[in-house]
This record gives C-alpha cells, structure tokens and sequence, in this order.
C-alpha cells in the first residue's frame, strides 16, 4: 500500500514511474555497498533491543537514493514514516506541529535539512537528544515556554550540502552515511531492475549504454530509461536496444559522456573566456541559470569526469573539456600536459579547490 503522505508527489507519469521502481527493502537496493552493511547493523541492533536506532544523516548528491533510504529505514523498523522538508519548516511551531504528532518509533525524514529554519533547528535539538519540545506561549515577559514529552522517534536527515550544517546539529546524528556515485555496472543493475517493473523489454547492449551516460546516478538513469521507452515505443520496434537508446539520448541532447545541454553551456562559456578561470556569478549569467544551480548540478559531475576544474581565481576549463568539445587545446591548458616531453597525466583537480 502506497503511503498516503508520498500521494502529494506523484502528480505526473514520472513520479509515479520513480515511486514504483524505488527499492522497499535493503537487500533489494543496488550500490553504496558499504552504506548498506552499515545501515543493516545499525536497524539489525535496533530490532534486538526494541527501541529505535540513533538518528541517520544521508549526505550525497541529488539522485543517488537519500529518500528511497529513508523509506526503507522505516520499511525494515517496521515503522510509520512521516516525510517533510528543511524549507517547508519556517517556524518552530512547524516543527513542534511535527513532532508531537509522532508515534513511538515512527520515522522522520527531512529532506535538506541544512536550510532549516535556525529556530526550529534549535527547537529539533532537544527532541532529538531528550525527546522534548518547549513551546513558548505569549511574547514579551509574559511569555511561557511549555515542555511537551515527543514519543521516541528516528530523524533521517538528507543533505546534498553537510558543509552548511551547523556543528551541534551534525553532532547530533549518530549515524552519518555518504553515499557515491555509482559505477555504470550498478546503474546497469538499476536501469535492468526498472525495465523489468515498468514491463520494458530492453537488451544488455540498451541497459549498458543507458548507464554510461546516466552521470553515475540512478534517478538520471531511471528517466533516461523512460525517455528510451518513449522513442523506442514511437519511432522504433518497442525494445530498447542499442540503437534506439543512441538515438534516443541524441533525440534529448545527452552525449557519451552523459552530459547535457547546460553542462556543455558550462565548458562552452569557460571555453569562450579563454578557458577562465572565471567566477560563479559570472558563469551562470553567461549560461542563463541561477549559481546555485550551475554549483550544484553541474559542477559535481564535471569537476568529476575532469572537464572542469576549480581554483582560488575560479573556474576553468580543463584540456579535456577542449577535446570534448572539439577544439585544439591551447598551451599551459590544467591537464594539457607538458608539450616539452613531461607529464601528460591529469592532476589531482580538487587539490585545486579554494
């Protein structure tokens, strides 16, 4: 049975598609392998003893299954799940709404929970380690702060940026997980577990090639697979085969490496600045998006694949990044190597970072 909490969010075709395809249990998830085992002591000893676990902090990029591990945390405690979010809690009187309402072992899960409202955080503190929420009634000097007991509960906290949680709160969590991206061998995995709930028929040239440029995340490679499905149902045989996902992803402007058409704005604005460095703000005029999103969605996987690199000055464009694009890679390019004879090995770009 679906949660009615979650109906909120499958308001389209491809939020139900991604609620059906989510793993219900641990065993049945693919990838973060270390995660995993560390998460299955953590609820094995917790059923043992019959009291919930500590608090789980998830920290990782969009897409890699912060939620859908959120979900089985309460799956295998066998607990109710209630799901909320950092910018939805304005208030502390939000959270305490939240939190009163909870019943003994439930599961709370705040997706970014780093841009909570500092109030409510400092609210989150003592329910956290005491189980109690002081609610203050009234303002001025005749305001009152009433405690109110909170049954035992589980936070599941989501972050995609831990550097902006603050001290005491991280401090808080007794279990903190970082989840990787994945190798194209799990997406494989992923996308061929998801054909085969989505009824798709799909060969092991298709899966492979959905994979390799699924940007080492698995929603990207579950909506990748449903964009297939679409081109391969409308223009091709119905299977999804080698070539209808080349010719599919060409269809939806992803390349071999699996970038799209804001990354390849990215490397082709540094390209015109002379390869950089060049500054966020600037960068994300230049490509007509906000810098958060050029700093959060592009650049994880770019600084990765090692098109892109960062430095005290700014961003600048790697020499793979001008051999991806086409383009002759000028002279003293990061990564162009030594043109007298020396090293042409790719450094270490995140020695780079300010």
């Amino acid at each position: 049975m679906t949660d009615p909490l979650l109906s909120s969010f499958a308001s389209d075709e491809d939020a139900v598609a991604e609620q059906s395809v989510r793993p219900r249990r641990l065993a049945e998830f693919v990838g973060q392998h270390r995660v995993r085992e560390q998460l299955d002591l953590l609820l094995q000893s917790a059923l043992r003893r019959g009291s919930p676990p500590d608090h789980i902090l998830l920290s990782g990029s969009p897409g890699l299954g912060k939620t859908t591990l959120a979900m089985i945390v309460a799956a295998e405690l066998g607990a109710g799940l209630r799901l909320t979010s950092g910018p939805a809690i304005e208030r502390a009187g939000d959270l305490a709404a939240v939190l009163t309402s909870l019943s003994r072992g439930d599961v709370l899960f705040i997706d970014e929970i780093h841009r909570m409202a500092r109030p409510a955080e400092e609210l989150l503190y003592s329910a956290m380690e005491d189980f109690r929420v002081d609610v203050v009634v009234g303002k001025g000097p005749g305001a009152t702060a009433i405690p109110l007991d909170v049954e035992p509960f589980t936070l599941v906290g989501a972050t995609t940026r831990s550097g902006l949680l603050t001290g005491p709160m991280r401090d808080r969590f007794g279990f903190v997980g970082q989840l990787d991206f994945y190798d194209a061998d799990e997406l494989d995995q992923v996308i061929v577990r998801s054909a085969r709930i989505l009824d798709v028929p799909i060969t092991a040239e298709g899966s492979a090639e959905i994979g390799r440029r699924s940007r080492g995340t698995p929603r990207i490679a579950n909506r990748l697979l449903r964009r297939v499905r679409d081109y391969a149902e409308v223009r091709g045989t119905g299977v999804v085969d080698l070539a209808a996902a080349r010719a599919a992803l060409a269809v939806y402007d992803v390349d071999e490496l699996g970038l799209d058409k804001l990354d390849r704005a990215v490397l082709l604005a540094l390209v015109r600045a002379g390869g950089g460095p060049v500054g966020l703000s600037t960068l994300a005029v230049a490509v007509g998006e906000q810098p958060d999103t050029v700093e959060e969605v592009c650049e994880p996987f770019l600084l990765r694949t090692g098109l892109l690199a960062r430095t005290p000055r700014g961003r600048v464009a790697t020499a793979g990044a001008w051999r991806h694009l086409g383009l002759p890679v000028p002279a003293g390019t990061v990564g162009g190597g030594n043109p007298a004879g020396g090293s042409t090995q790719m450094p270490d770009l995140f020695s780079l970072e300010p």
